[in-house]
């Protein structure tokens, strides 16, 4: 089915049920299906995003202020990178009323192209010696659509894989939709470490950077109608309407369900803050305090991806066995304990720095693959689908969004310290959401004699 064929409903972004009645319902989606549809989405979206925190480490510092030290335009290029993050629930908003309105291939379809466009027009705008301040304003503005599209690329197929999965085998299959991040990152690692290396500084600020930003923009068209096909297709949306996994108002969520997000959203936000501290934040410290080439630390990086994937299957495992809250709580421990050891590993040496990525990368791979949906079961049926996307949006504000910024500013004025405090006071919220969240069932939950 296409996009073209699509018949949006007036509510609720489902085909309607004579087109349902018409179509082939009866074929059977397995879990399986549903989570390549998850990878496939989330590959190409982090992939984009990855791609824009490598470049704030190693071009927009040089390419949009030149006047400042590179200490000084690394921060700078985070806050902007920062505003994608800012924007992103404003984009949910938006987005879910498209759906209500269009239906959800037509609100994909514009997020998607919202994005690639974004991303493609930041590989064709000049530098600061062109445009000035303009160039710096456009770099925003860019960004800022970044952020209202990734608040677009929702498409409820996490949370349906949730309910559809085995009870047996919910840890695992929520693992399976979170592999694309650490494959996003391993592409866009990889992809600047060969520019990087294979041309000349000069070359590389010029004209060399802006090769990744065409590459995501290419994804992104393949991403687009890869998943058109899978979430406007009919046995997909059969699913999504029995389950109720419908677009709702953001402010009808907050006001009913606000509890539930914010729980959510602290309860991975352990996972999330250590996300950017061990991918951009620590390719910044290492290019502007160590003599280790970039090319290197790029690629101890992606070993560290493919050690997170790795660390991913385990926790699948371990949440099934243990559970997933269990699994979650148990990380960001470890998390905690990283954050008194972490920081004395950085900045220690090229060993020193290479055994904080690769141990950062395999605890954000047993974290981050159990921190999506561990508590929005809590949210009733009828707010499950704009609810898990808000709290994600959340977690991506609160956790994520400043990592890079305040951990190299923290660092360069009191040094590592502050690094492991920031880390801590992530694995700290995680536990106490995932206590209040034990308390609050134990309380709700109906008593047996």
């Amino acid at each position: 089915m296409s996009a073209t064929d699509y018949t949006a409903p007036s509510t609720g972004g489902f085909e309607s049920p004579q087109s349902l009645s018409r179509a082939d319902t009866h074929e059977e989606v397995s879990p399986g299906d549903i989570a390549v549809g998850v990878v496939i989405g989330r590959s190409s979206e982090y992939f984009d995003f990855f791609v824009f925190g490598i470049a704030c480490v190693l071009v927009f510092p040089a390419l949009l202020f030149p006047w400042m030290s590179r200490m000084d335009g690394t921060l700078a290029s985070f806050a902007i990178f920062s505003l994608a993050f800012v924007a992103r629930p404003f984009g949910t908003a938006i987005s879910m009323a498209i759906q209500r309105r269009w239906g959800r291939g037509t609100k994909l379809t514009l997020a998607l192209f919202l994005l690639g466009s974004c991303t493609v027009g930041m590989a064709f705008l000049p530098g600061y010696e062109r445009l000035g301040m303009w160039a710096i304003v456009l770099f925003t503005v860019l960004r800022i659509g970044q952020g209202l599209a990734l608040g677009g690329t929702w498409d409820g197929l996490p949370s349906l894989l949730a309910i559809s999965a085995p009870r047996n085998r919910r840890g695992w299959f929520a693992m399976l939709g979170q592999l694309g991040a650490p494959i996003g990152f391993f592409m866009a690692a990889g992809l600047f470490a060969y520019v990087y290396e294979t041309m000349t500084p000069e070359e590389f600020i010029a004209w060399g950077w802006r090769y990744p930003f065409f590459v995501a923009f290419a994804i992104n068209v393949v991403a687009l109608f890869a998943r058109l096909r899978i979430v406007v297709g009919q046995s997909y949306s059969h699913l999504l309407m029995e389950n109720e996994l419908e677009a709702v108002k953001t402010t009808e969520v907050v006001r009913f369900e606000g509890r539930n997000v914010a729980i959510g959203a602290f309860a991975a936000l352990a996972s999330f803050a250590l996300f950017h501290l061990v991918t951009i934040f620590p390719l910044s410290y290492i290019e502007l305090y160590s003599d280790q080439p970039v090319g290197d630390v790029l690629r101890v990086q992606m070993v560290g991806a493919a050690a997170a994937c790795a660390a991913m299957f385990v926790s699948g495992w371990l949440a099934d066995r243990f559970g997933r809250r269990n699994t979650l709580g148990t990380m960001a421990v470890l998390i905690c304990v990283f954050s008194f050891v972490g920081p004395g590993l950085l900045g220690s040496g090229q060993a020193g720095n290479n055994a904080f990525l690769i141990i950062g990368f395999i605890l954000l791979g047993l974290s981050y693959a159990q921190s999506s949906g561990t508590v929005t079961a809590n949210f009733s049926s009828h707010y499950r689908y704009t609810g898990a996307a808000l709290s994600a949006d959340m977690a991506w504000l609160v956790g994520a969004a400043f990592a890079p910024l305040i951990a190299l500013a923290v660092s360069a004025r009191f040094g590592l310290f502050g690094l492991g405090i920031y880390l801590l006071s992530g694995g700290l919220c995680t536990l106490a959401a995932l206590a209040i969240n034990r308390a609050i069932e134990a309380r709700e939950s109906p008593i047996t004699p």
